[in-house]
């Protein structure tokens, strides 16, 4: 029997789903459980990929525990939600004294999971430079601390996952191609929602009943209409959104026999579902931002120009107050400033504006997130696209503003 030819028989199947609460029949989410217990055998490098919200997160714990490796730690780590200056020492510890406020040293993930696995979730927005050190911890096994030059060793087993198009961020220099493929030995690809309609009815009754007893509420059912409506919707936000709208349903509606009228005040348009790009027309209706964007665009971009002039300004100034003084001879235009037959300049340095300007900088940049952030109704990652700058930056950004 080949690698691949693996195959569970349905009991097993059930009990895997059970034990790790996944829900549905679709082939290739079966296929994906079967792939995920086979390589577990192994201590290959997985990726996991799929968009946002398709429930990536079961896979590693099935790999982890019918490994070797199940009775050693399992860490999950979500590298998008560690600020970028503090990502190495959370992965690779630190010694005292490496920063300012590095106290007293410091295991990182590597260390702590040594002999068992690490879950590295949103593996592509991790820095470069820590793509780096990553990339030389799964040839080697060998890693630094921060602030220190001993050489250290480690057994882990790393199982990564991304949302993102892993191609496009390394054409776009985002993402190492080396690391790519030491990470992706072998892939998982978890369908989308849309991909396996097959599961709708049966996740939706599932979250349907958990919220109703939860809230105390009578239980949720769908007509035959409303569930084909529930199965051909697009699902942008896949599990995650089926959920909450589960939720929303079960909290609001007084009649719990739900028809597809009932149904579609709760689903997005099928423009918001299917993500028409933002820079196509808003729909009638809707408080068009753009130009409002191009004008403090416009703003931030001609203060730093006036910030800018200012410093070659005061350089400048900063010269002429050095040099020695000079007389000037030459009769000024009115009398009152003769005095003995010289010009009385006016020795007061020039004032430094520069930082209102900076200030003003300050407030053109958080009146430009704030806007976008409103058009994008609230998505950081549509946001920070649209801004030009990557999510992490936006989020430190948010955080800085307080918005």
């Amino acid at each position: 029997m080949t690698f691949w030819q693996y195959r569970m028989t349905p009991q097993e199947l059930l009990a895997i789903k059970q034990r790790f609460s996944i829900i549905g029949n679709s082939p290739l989410l079966n296929r994906d459980i079967e792939v995920a217990v086979q390589v577990a055998r192994t201590d290959l490098s997985v990726l996991i990929t799929g968009e946002s919200g398709v429930g990536k997160e079961h896979f590693p714990k099935i790999i982890h525990a019918f490994s070797a490796r199940k009775h050693g730690p399992y860490f999950a780590v979500n590298c998008g939600a560690i600020p970028e200056g503090t990502i190495d020492s959370e992965l690779f510890g630190h010694e005292k004294g490496a920063f300012t406020d590095a106290k007293a040293e410091h295991k990182g993930y590597f260390e702590i999971a040594d002999k068992g696995t690490l879950f590295l979730d949103e593996v592509g927005e991790l820095p470069l430079q820590t793509q780096v050190r990553l990339l030389r911890v799964l040839e080697t096994g060998e890693y630094l601390r921060m602030g220190s030059s001993t050489v250290r060793k480690t057994n882990v087993r790393v199982v990564a996952a991304t949302n993102l198009n892993m191609r496009q961020a390394i054409d776009d220099g985002r993402f190492r191609e080396d690391l790519y493929y030491r990470l992706n030995t072998v892939e998982i690809r978890v369908p989308a929602l849309r991909e396996r309609k097959e599961d709708i009815p049966l996740l939706f009754r599932k979250f349907a009943v958990d919220f109703c007893t939860r809230y105390q509420m009578p239980p949720l059912s769908l007509n035959e209409e409303a569930t084909r409506l529930l199965q051909n919707s697009y699902w942008r936000g896949n599990i995650r959104q089926l959920k909450n709208l589960a939720e929303q349903m079960a909290v609001i509606e007084l009649d719990h026999q739900i028809n597809a009228d009932t149904l579609r005040k709760y689903l997005p348009s099928e423009e918001n579902q299917q993500g028409i790009v933002l820079r196509n027309p808003a729909p009638e209706n809707t408080k068009d931002y753009s130009h409002e964007i191009g004008i403090l665009y416009n703003m931030v971009m001609q203060n730093k120009k006036d910030l800018e002039s200012l410093k070659e300004q005061m350089f400048h100034t900063r010269r002429e107050e050095e040099m020695p003084a000079r007389t000037v001879i030459q009769t000024p235009a009115d009398p009152e400033e003769w005095e003995n037959g010289e010009v009385i300049e006016d020795e007061r340095p020039a004032e430094k504006p520069q930082e209102t300007v900076h200030a003003s900088i300050e407030d053109a940049n958080r009146e430009l997130i704030r806007v976008t952030l409103e058009q994008c109704g609230g998505n950081r990652k549509v946001a920070a696209a649209q801004l030009g700058i990557s999510e992490r930056t936006l989020y430190r950004k948010i955080k800085e503003y307080g918005l």
